[in-house]
């Protein structure tokens, strides 16, 4: 498939699938026309790159990880070097403390939400359920 093909069917625009490529992450095949033909294959891989980058990680690291990444949730680990390791395990207590934050951030705004749905509801109620009162001069208020 053509990058505008992969583009549409990853939401991935194609400047960011040549920076993909730039930077080693991607390697399409190149016809004898030079065009880029990206393999059925590049779709999951291309998911998986913006998934890891959503996450933090940052392209030099995607680099290192990509070769153990066979289909997505599925890791071979041909060579677990120390540094590697050290690596992940660093990445991964980041990604921890995002987790953290986020979740207190998410459960904070739930609680926020949840008390002011609380208290503008019994108004609206009564607002909507109260009939018009008359006024002396017979029209509504």
């Amino acid at each position: 498939m053509r990058i505008g093909e992969l583009s549409r069917r990853t939401g991935t625009a194609t400047r960011l699938l040549r920076y993909y490529e730039e930077q080693g992450l991607l390697t399409p095949q190149r016809e004898e026309n030079g065009y880029r033909e990206y393999g059925e294959h590049l779709v999951d891989r291309v998911l998986q790159i913006r998934g890891l980058l959503e996450v933090g990680f940052p392209t030099r690291i995607i680099a290192e990880l990509l070769p153990c990444l066979n289909q997505p949730r599925e890791i071979h680990l041909h060579n677990a070097y120390p540094d590697k390791i050290a690596l992940l395990e660093t990445e991964l207590g980041r990604m921890t403390e995002r987790i953290d934050t986020l979740t207190r951030n998410r459960d904070a705004i739930a609680d926020y939400l949840d008390r002011i749905r609380v208290d503008a509801a019994p108004a609206d109620v009564v607002h909507a359920a109260a009939p018009a009162r008359l006024t002396a001069e017979g029209r509504s208020s």
